[in-house]
Formats: C-alpha cells, structure tokens, sequence
C-alpha cells in the first residue's frame, strides 16, 4: 500500500485555459496516508471522476504531480501504477465461476497456483462467498456481482490503493447497507489504502475516516465525518451533509462584532474574522430550540420522521428548520426560536469567519 500525495494538481479540458472558471480541478494539494479509508463526496460534476481518472492514470493532469510514497508516478501509465479500481458496475466475467473470477487478477500476473488459492479462499471468506465459489458468475444476484467485483479488487496484497468509483450505485437500496457494512469491515481487516468516490453522504460518512468534500472543482473541507458534521467549514459543507442540511440565515452585522437575524442579536461560538461580503448565520437544526424567548417565527410544516420531527418555521422571510425530540408545536402556532452558542457560527462569501471557542 502507498501514501498518496497530490501537489498543486490542476485539470482544464480546454487547451488554453483563461481562468479559475476553465478548470474541472482547481488546485488541489493533499495526502492519504498509507492504510486510511478515504471518501470523495460531492454532487455530480464536481470533479471527483476527473480526479480519480488522474490518480489511476486514465488521465494526465494539466499541472502539478502524483506521488506514491514520494515517488512521482504523474507520468506513469495505468498499469504501472499498480492500481485496483472496483467501477459503478460489475467487472467481472459471467462465464466463469466465483472462484475463477477472484483468481483471475492473480493468475494474470503469474502467482503461483498454491498462493491464488490460499488468497482466493481467505477473499471468499471475508465476503461470506465459500458457498458461490464454484457457481457461475452469470447466475448470481446483482448485490452479490458487486461483491465479487469488489473481491477482484481486493484479492492482490501488492496494490497501491483500491479505489472504488461509485460502487453502490446500481445496487437496490434494501442491499446497500449490506454491501457499506461489509466494505468497512473489509477495510478494517486487511488495512488497505482505500478511495471511495460518491454523491451518497451516507456512505461517504459510514466507510470513510477522513472525508474530501468537493464542489465545483475544488476541495472545501478535509475531516473526519464528525468535523464536517459539527464544524463545517463552507456553506456547500453544511447543506450538502446533514438532514436536513445546515439552516442559513441572512447576518446583520453591526459595529463592536455583533451580528443579529430579524432584528434581535445572535451570540456567536466566537470572535468575527474579516469584513465585508455576503454574511450569514449558520446554524444546523439540531441545535435550533424551541422557548419561550428567542426569535418570533411561525410553524409552516411539521414532519414526524420517527425518532424526532422536523419543525418548518417562518421568520421572516426566512424558513428556519428545527429538531424536535418531544411534542412538536401545532402547524401555524408561534413559537421563538433559541440557537445553541458553541454550534452558531458566521460564514462570510461561504467560508466560516467565527474563531471556535476555546
């Protein structure tokens, strides 16, 4: 397995790129460890499959390199990256067995017969297939398909990475948590370094220790899913994870650094950075309480959603979403909106401009 560093990568498909607009990648610098569990997330178009494509080498970069473990690998061809890649569909042959299809990776390379069948055995058993082993891949089930993909990738102990490009996609959503489940524990038993690319945040969060959150191009937050949960970083951050996403409310700041929402002041979790831009609280639904005293708002809608209801209200103009663990108000009751301190914070043109308290 390898550490993965990314130094000043930019991609544009245009020849001649003019400006920030014109690049799929804007400038990107990181690193994965070597062992780590990793996950891109991101909506569609935000450039997660171009940066994959340059990791595996399907694709050179417009500027900056790749380097495993140090070792500049950006000019290197695909299969000279020793790369394992699990795709949103299947790759796997349907006229050969379970068996045949996991040993095929290794056979390929010229593994000896005895080490294919010592590693092809301990992969069956991880994926709880020993019973499928001689049973012909065209006969099985689409969840059990992509697991047999996913054993393709994972059967070699000599790769640099695995990286899996949406691999849940296609899969029905009543199998998918055994399929998650299933790729965290695998990742967890033979420590390899791990990517995993998608839209989902829930499978982002579930299998990844550290999560790159991407939009339009560029990175917004690294972290773990707890610190993009408590902390984010961005707005796009706060919106994309969480449901409901983070509330944003329109900040009237004063002098002295105080802020308020529909006329009356909002402590913040610390001291104001900067000036001017658009300027908005930020404040996730979990920490927005229903009191006696707080911001007037009017209830629009109420969700049961079983453990606890989701209270729509008005302020304003301005829909405010709460989390409700007891008996939720009466739609078109008043209530007065209360925001927890530490997990109120302001965002300033996107970015947070709050210092976290100490």
């Amino acid at each position: 397995m390898a550490k993965i560093t990314l130094s000043n990568l930019r991609h544009s498909y245009l020849a001649n790129p003019k400006g920030p607009e014109d690049y799929a990648l804007k400038e990107i610098d990181l690193d994965w460890m070597d062992g780590g569990a990793y996950a891109l997330l991101g909506p569609s178009g935000c450039g997660k499959s171009t940066l994959l494509n340059i990791i595996s080498g399907l694709l050179s970069p417009s500027e900056g390199r790749i380097l495993f473990d140090d070792q500049d690998v950006t000019a290197l061809a695909p299969d000279k990256r020793n790369i394992a890649q699990v795709f949103q569909f299947p790759v796997i042959y349907d006229t050969m067995t379970v068996r045949e299809n996991l040993a095929f990776p290794l056979r390929n390379r010229g593994v000896a017969a005895s080490k294919i069948a010592e590693r092809v055995a301990e992969i069956a058993a991880l994926l709880e297939v020993e019973e499928m082993l001689d049973i012909r891949a065209a006969h099985l089930s689409p969840d059990n398909k992509q697991k047999i993909s996913m054993g393709r990738g994972l059967v070699r102990d000599d790769v640099n990475v695995v990286m899996f490009d949406e691999p849940l996609t296609v899969i029905d959503p009543h199998l998918k948590w055994k399929l998650r489940s299933k790729l965290k524990e695998l990742h967890q038993r033979v420590k390899a370094t791990m990517i995993y690319v998608t839209h989902d945040q829930t499978e982002a969060l579930t299998f990844a220790d550290q999560v790159v959150v991407m939009q339009d191009g560029e990175v917004v937050q690294i972290g773990t899913p707890v610190e993009l949960f408590e902390r984010p970083q961005h707005t796009f951050v706060g919106h994309f994870i969480g449901s409901p996403g983070m509330n944003l409310l329109p900040a009237e700041e004063s002098s002295g650094g105080r802020v308020s929402f529909q006329g009356q002041g909002v402590a913040l979790e610390g001291p104001i950075k900067g000036a001017g831009g658009l300027t908005q609280i930020g404040i996730r639904p979990e920490y927005v309480t229903l009191g006696a005293a707080g911001v007037e708002a009017q209830v629009r809608k109420v969700s049961d959603v079983g453990r606890h209801c989701v209270v729509e209200a008005i302020a304003g103009p301005t829909l405010v979403k709460a989390i409700v663990p007891g008996d939720p108000p009466l739609q078109g009751e008043t209530v007065h909106l209360g925001f927890r301190q530490d997990q109120t914070r302001l965002y300033r043109d996107g970015w947070v401009a709050t210092e976290a308290a100490t």
